[in-house]
C-alpha cells in the first residue's frame, strides 16, 4: 500500500510540474501579453533621416510599448505610410502643368492611424522617347 501511495504522489507531482511548464511556455510565447483591450499607436519615427528602420510607440491605459517599424525610403507621400489606399490608373498628362494625377480610396488604416477617405497623387509626366520601329536621328 505504501508503494502504491508513493507512485500516486509521484505521478501527481509530475503532472503538476508539466502543467506549470506548459503554462509558462504559453505565456512566454505571447511576448508581453497584456489585459489591455484598445491600444493607440503613434506614427513610425525613423531612427535617422526620414526613412528606414524606426520605432512606433503605443499606449493603453497606463501601459506604454514600443514596436520596431520601417518606412520605405521611396515613401514620400504626404498621407503617410500607415494609410493604405487603392489607386486608380494615372490620368492623362496635363500639358499646362506637366503633371498627371490619380485618386486613391482608403483601403486600410494601420495602427489606428487617422487617414483621409480619398487622396490625390500627382507626378511628372514622363517624356516620351523614340517608339519601337522609329529610326534613330543621325
Amino acid at each position: 500500500m505504501d508503494l502504491r501511495a508513493l507512485c500516486v504522489i509521484v505521478l501527481v507531482a509530475i503532472l503538476a510540474v508539466s502543467s506549470q511548464a506548459a503554462k509558462n511556455k504559453k505565456d512566454k510565447g505571447k511576448k508581453g501579453a497584456s489585459d489591455c483591450g484598445e491600444w493607440k499607436w503613434g506614427s513610425c519615427i525613423p531612427n535617422s533621416k526620414d526613412c528606414g528602420v524606426g520605432t512606433r510607440e503605443g499606449t493603453c491605459e497606463e501601459e506604454t510599448r514600443k514596436l520596431k517599424c520601417k518606412i520605405p525610403c521611396n515613401w514620400k507621400k504626404p498621407f503617410g505610410a500607415d494609410c493604405k489606399y487603392k489607386f486608380e490608373i494615372w490620368g492623362e498628362c496635363n500639358a499646362e502643368t506637366g503633371l498627371k494625377s490619380r485618386s486613391g480610396t482608403l483601403k486600410k488604416a494601420l495602427y489606428n492611424a487617422v487617414c483621409e477617405q480619398t487622396v490625390q497623387a500627382a507626378k511628372q509626366c514622363s517624356i516620351k522617347t523614340k517608339t519601337k520601329g522609329e529610326p534613330d536621328d543621325q
